[in-house]
């Protein structure tokens, strides 16, 4: 297959939603159509003791939410799609907000009982702003929800998406008896037997004019269904696949992963309309993903995927050209060659060695400390690329050492899990000591967890009064050094040395900006 085959066969996706929605289940469904697993495994479950394939840390499986981005693929129809299921909870929205740099379409999951959500919000938002392909899928249809027409509005009223249902649910909750596809323009019904495991009976009809419809759900139903399906057609613009591409129209399906239903019918037709890799911006230029010369960008870090063996994996997106092993490529940053003899693609923690990789697909590399996030790849082209940040802290905390004895486990760990990006440390010029912050009070709880399991190291957490961390810059030499003496003991270093602002409130944080005009501060660091 030659390089033009192989990128047009590639799609990469997000999968984002408010905390379960039903995100993970989804993942897991999908992978299952794909072939990917035998057994899709459960978020929460008492009868199903297998957990979800992409819910491989130890804290998630506990906590029963997912605390870190997963990357797997499989093969599906001759295409080799791609997915990333991010974490939904808000305290690990960075990590959300980096993977979507990485994607070239999302799937949003929503809640049928819940509808949109605060979260769902925010993340939209953001494929919004970098006018991301989305397709909305409105879950767990086989409880009681909001009216499907109601929903849609709500979509499109919150979350600002033009919207087009591709497929219609035929009842809810316990009535609940499947789902017409007005992409396929078929009727497939579902017999829900209580078992995950298994894929459901299909019955197909493929005109609802159609008097076997009534035999299969009734008179009412069937009645109702018709007349639903006239008001989409009269109500909402026909799809287009060039919209949806440029970010105008989002389709809709309706389902319920738990019991695969209309799960086959969102994945037929995403890789049928689902971009194939997209350009990526630079700060040099823009750059395609047709172009000869390898390029790539960092987009995660993972430390310990293998307690056993300490590993620590970057994630690489790969933009344009062919990434193969064993061939020596230039680090932008550090400006010198490095050469990977075991680059892996991914099934959650499952690794496997590849040979090459193209545009679209994600790359893990062995990395014993080279990398940071944004950082870029290429065959020596300097390219820098763009909008991969980090977000000012909102929760802050000292870090005290609990165990004299593991002060070089404690440093190896934060050093190691601050390069991951879950969370930004400082250190205080006053004093010396260490401060965490985070976006996310749970991050604590995770940073904790992860040192003491692996790394075998305990820390103490003591409250700290601070309202925002600010990155701060000035171009007059004499106006920053005045503002450094005067505010020392608000000011620190975050880990590549640069200069932070510490506010211990709103009102202290605009005093300082209007005493100190010729001061910038920025609130993430990519300024």
């Amino acid at each position: 297959m030659n390089f033009t085959e192989e990128l047009q066969r590639r799609r990469t996706f997000g999968i984002i939603s408010h905390p379960d929605a039903g995100k993970t289940t989804l993942t897991e469904k999908l992978l299952l159509f794909g072939g990917a697993i035998q057994i899709a495994g459960a978020v929460k479950s008492n009868k199903i003791k297998r957990s979800a394939t992409s819910d491989f840390m130890e804290i998630e499986r506990q906590r029963g939410i997912s605390v870190a981005t997963s990357v797997m693929a499989f093969e599906y129809r001759g295409l080799k799609i791609n997915i990333l299921d991010t974490p939904g909870h808000q305290d690990f929205a960075e990590d959300t907000y980096r993977t979507l740099t990485a994607v070239d379409s999302v799937i949003v999951v929503i809640d049928v009982a819940k509808g949109v959500e605060t979260q769902t919000e925010k993340l939209v938002e953001v494929c919004r702003m970098r006018q991301t392909p989305v397709i909305v899928f409105i879950n767990k249809l086989d409880r009681e929800g909001k009216d499907p027409f109601d929903l849609l509005d709500e979509v499109e009223q919150k979350l600002h998406l033009k919207v087009r249902p591709l497929s219609w649910p035929i009842g809810m909750g316990q009535h609940f008896k499947g789902v017409y596809s007005m992409y396929e323009q078929k009727l497939v019904l579902f017999r829900p037997h209580g078992k995950q495991e298994q894929d459901e009976d299909v019955v197909e009809i493929t005109n609802l004019a159609d008097r076997a419809l009534e035999q299969h759900i009734g008179e009412r139903d069937a009645r109702i269904l018709r007349e639903e399906v006239e008001m989409i057609e009269s109500v909402y613009a026909p799809f287009s696949r060039t919209a949806y591409l440029e970010g105008q129209l989002s389709p809709v399906f309706f389902g319920s992963a738990v019991n695969n239903f209309g799960v086959r019918e969102l994945l037929d037709c995403f890789v049928d309309i689902a971009p194939s890799p997209l350009p990526r911006a630079a700060e040099e230029r823009i750059v395609a993903p047709e172009e000869a010369k390898f390029s790539g960008f960092v987009f995660k870090i993972h430390a310990n995927m293998d307690p056993n063996h300490r590993d620590r994996i970057a994630f690489l997106r790969v933009c344009s050209g062919k990434f193969e092993r064993n061939v020596s490529y230039l680090h932008v940053r550090q400006n010198r060659k490095l050469k990977f003899a075991n680059p892996t693609s991914f099934m959650a923690d499952k690794k496997t060695v590849v040979d090459e990789a193209f545009p679209g697909d994600v790359v893990g590399l062995y990395d014993s400390g080279n990398f940071k996030i944004g950082d870029a790849l290429t065959e020596g082209e300097m390219l820098h690329f763009k909008g991969i940040p980090s977000f000012s802290p909102e929760q802050f905390r000292y870090v005290n050492n609990a165990d004299p004895l593991k002060a070089k486990q404690l440093a190896k760990g934060l050093e190691q899990l601050m390069d991951e990006g879950v969370a930004q440390m400082f250190t205080r010029e006053v004093d010396g000591r260490k401060i965490v912050g985070t976006v996310g009070a749970l991050q604590f709880d995770v940073l904790q967890y992860r040192l003491e399991h692996e790394y075998g190291a305990s820390v103490q957490y003591e409250p700290v009064n601070l309202y925002k961390a600010c990155w701060v810059t000035c171009p007059n030499e004499q106006v920053l050094r005045e503002f450094m003496q005067r505010r020392r003991r608000d000011l620190a270093h975050d880990k590549e040395g640069n200069l932070v602002f510490l506010a211990e409130s709103a009102w202290q944080l605009k005093t300082v900006q209007e005493n100190f005009p010729e001061v910038e501060f920025y609130f993430t660091s990519e300024y």
